[in-house]
């Protein structure tokens, strides 16, 4: 080769080095992260390193305005002087990068922001309320679904979501159970680290950073109210609540958000024993701890900070990290720290958190990758999204009911009669969290049925308005064109903005005008089918003692209407399970399967002299309406042959249970087999079901498959009050089934 091109080569090699050496070293990508975080902290001024962990929100409001709002100028003349360390809610390519030049030219040290945003169950491409996903119990599915909604809000210039919540519920009035996974700890847990998967793969610029939330236990608000008094033991915390928050930890989310409420007395924000003890120090969390919506100053209404200085210390020396919304650290951290009030090596150790993630993101070696409107166009919307969103959705509805076969409607119907108000109004698709999800580009349930059966002829009345008052004049319509239809799709439910933050309702029952419609349809005698959109379980019973057929839809998304003919017409086999438990009557709430047994416990059914001094209800049935894991298909399953292949099994060992599952049907199906344990006799009572393993299995119609579960001994455990992790030897039960209740049983013993 010609010697000048080993002079070009050496030539470049010597400049690379000589750059190297004249920059700062927290610009040299050859050096570790931790190494670049040093440096950078040591240049820093306390000024700027309390700026670091203040976040503004710069779009949309999602929580309460402050009364010191800067504006959008003075917010940004706060960034200049090195004030805001990350903004929330500002959007699209271009807005972010025009944003993030800012930051990275015209401050000091150049450091770039970062973009959070509430992506929680999809960016523009809207998938199934995560609750709904939950119901598909496929792991898979959620983690592909949280992956195109990083893929589509990373292109628009977004860098961290604020999901998943994995808050456990069992209260379906709270309108924040549609974020969760539903009441079992140990399956919120597979979904918590599936979704953080998703959302952050490997960090690259097509990934998110994920925020699990809200830290802790804020899915136990008293009577069901948004913001309220969160009361529980220990026992109970350890158990039920923390377990989901964990998993997602240990999948290695970057980020915990601090929950509005209290514990033992305490708000979470600056609740030491939360964020400390358990998560930065048990749990060894590396990532950053950010508060929710103004949670920081809110501890000064609470009762707990006397001031804001105060709140300030409580928040930062609980372990917190940063500040949202409530300018708390804005105003005082700087002084607090300069006072020598407050350790600098404690607002290090925060803000070297942050920066450390803003490394990983690989922003300072290339603040504008997330900002490219080429990108944005061609990922937002893309039809392969769309398509994953219509399987996403057809996979979470529950086809709670269905009589006489009346489901599936078959392809050869010619006309079809569809009623109620959700049924068309693409305003009620989409819920509060709806991303950057627009009505517009929603399908409703009417427009799904004209796009599955386009030869067949489709009417449409409406019956009741958007108050959910019954329009009387539309009963007389209903039975006209009734009679020329093969069947009539009855769409109820909750309109689409009553599911989110900010959106309890004490009454979880169907609307009366919902009611009296279906009341006027049924009066048809044609075959009817309801399809109920809510965000949250509702109460059914009235409804199920009425209609023959029932798919609970919940809120689809953008595919929503497709999803819904596709299960209606047969083209999808419905195997969706439920993950909470549908409550008989609201005075059953919290109602949920994996309680502990009473020491007068009272079997539904059993009305003996025996039966009278027992827990239980004199007017309604302790018994939810439906079961947790309760689902049906086209198809029919039939258990039989439960084994467990010892009757004893060491510490050490694997407790192995199989059973046989046959599809008594004419057609495949999936199947979700459930695997629950129960501890007999334990230094803590336990409760009367865990779920612990489950199999989602595609059989042929008319075929027996053997599945097999294998569970190590250890996992057979539980905490104590300290945390602790127990397990004890004794008697054990373990069911099989397809729900929490059609169980076999059998039994084995832990050595």
């Amino acid at each position: 080769m010609p010697k000048s091109f080993f002079a070009t080569i050496l030539f470049l090699l010597l400049t690379h080095a000589l750059k190297a050496q004249n920059m700062h070293p927290y610009k040299n990508p050859d050096l570790s992260i931790q190494q670049r975080v040093d440096d950078l902290l040591a240049r820093m001024t306390i000024e700027e390193k309390a700026g670091q962990l203040n976040q503004l929100n710069g779009g949309v409001l999602t929580g309460p305005q402050a009364a010191t709002d800067p504006g959008q100028t003075g917010k940004l003349d706060l960034l200049r002087t090195g004030q805001v360390g990350s903004f929330l809610n500002v959007t699209g390519a271009e807005e972010t990068g025009r944003v993030q030049k800012i930051a990275v030219e015209e401050t000091r040290l150049g450091i770039p922001l970062l973009f959070g945003y509430d992506v929680i169950h999809g960016y523009k491409t809207i998938f199934p309320i995560p609750l709904a996903e939950a119901c598909s119990w496929d792991l898979a599915a959620a983690e592909k679904a949280a992956a195109i909604a990083a893929k589509e809000a990373s292109a628009a210039g977004i860098h961290w979501t604020f999901a998943p919540m994995m808050d456990l519920s069992r209260e379906p009035r709270w309108g924040r159970v549609m974020e969760g996974s539903g009441e079992d700890p140990w399956l919120s847990g597979q979904f918590s680290a599936a979704r953080v998967r998703g959302f952050q793969g490997k960090l690259d610029d097509q990934h998110v950073l994920a925020t699990v939330k809200h830290f802790a236990a804020y899915g136990a608000p008293e009577g069901g109210r948004e913001y309220n008094t969160v009361d529980m033991s220990r026992y109970a915390l350890w158990n039920y609540y923390l377990p989901p928050y964990e998993a997602a930890v240990r999948a290695g989310a970057a980020a915990v958000m601090n929950s509005f409420n209290i514990f033992d007395g305490i708000p979470a924000s600056g609740n030491r024993f939360l964020v400390t003890d358990i998560l930065k120090t048990r749990w060894s969390f590396q990532g950053f701890v950010v508060s929710d919506w103004a949670s920081f100053g809110e501890m000064i209404t609470h009762g707990y900070a006397a001031d804001t200085a105060n709140a300030v210390e409580k928040a930062l020396m609980a372990g917190s990290d940063m500040d949202m919304e409530s300018r708390v650290f804005q105003q005082k951290l700087a002084s607090l720290v300069r006072s020598g009030q407050l350790p600098e090596a404690r607002l290090n150790d925060a803000v070297g958190r942050v920066l450390y993630w803003k490394f990983k993101l690989g922003l300072f070696d290339d603040p504008y990758r997330y900002h490219n409107p080429t990108r944005e166009k061609a990922a937002l919307l893309a039809d392969q999204h769309q398509q994953a969103a219509r399987e996403a959705a057809a996979n979470s509805m529950v086809l709670l009911k269905n009589e006489g076969a009346i489901l599936p409607l078959g392809k050869n119907l010619k006309s079809i009669l569809v009623v109620g108000n959700l049924a068309e109004s693409q305003d009620e698709v989409l819920d509060f969290w709806k991303g950057q999800g627009e009505h517009r580009h929603t399908v409703t349930i009417l427009a799904g049925l004209k796009n599955k059966y386009p030869e067949a002829t489709i009417e449409f009345v409406r019956g009741y308005d958007k108050t959910n008052t019954f329009i009387a004049g539309d009963a007389t319509v209903i039975r006209q064109k009734a009679r020329n239809a093969d069947v009539v799709v009855a769409v109820i439910g909750l309109h689409g903005e009553l599911a989110g933050e900010a959106r309890a309702l004490a009454d979880i029952n169907p609307a009366k005008g919902q009611l009296e419609l279906l009341n006027v349809v049924k009066s048809t005698g044609k075959p009817l089918a309801v399809v109920v959109q809510a965000g949250r379980p509702m109460v059914l019973t009235d409804v199920v003692k009425n209609v023959p057929a029932i798919l609970y839809a919940w809120i689809g998304g953008t595919q929503h209407g497709n999803a819904v003919a596709d299960i209606l017409s047969g083209d999808v086999n419905p195997s969706a399970k439920t993950v909470m438990s549908f409550p008989y009557a609201v005075g059953q709430i919290p109602v949920y399967y994996n309680h502990y047994n009473t020491g007068r416990p009272h079997r539904d059914g059993n009305e003996g002299p025996n039966d009278f001094w027992v827990s239980r209800y004199r007017d309604i049935p302790n018994a939810p309406l439906f079961p947790f894991g309760y689902g049906m298909s086209y198809s029919s399953f039939a258990y039989s042959d439960l084994a467990v292949a010892k009757n004893s099994i060491n510490q050490n060992d694997t407790l192995r249970v199989s059973v046989s599952i046959t599809n008594t049907s004419e057609r495949d199906g999936i199947e979700i087999a459930q695997l629950y344990i129960r501890d007999v006799a334990a230094s803590r009572v336990r409760p009367v079901k865990e779920l612990k393993a489950f199999e989602r299995r595609l059989i042929p119609a008319g075929a027996t498959q053997r599945v097999a579960f294998e569970l190590p001994a250890q996992q057979l455990g539980f905490f104590d009050e300290n945390g602790n992790w127990l397990l004890e030897p004794g008697a054990f039960r373990v069911f099989v089934g397809p729900n929490s209740r059609d169980v076999q049983e059998a039994g084995f013993v832990l050595k």
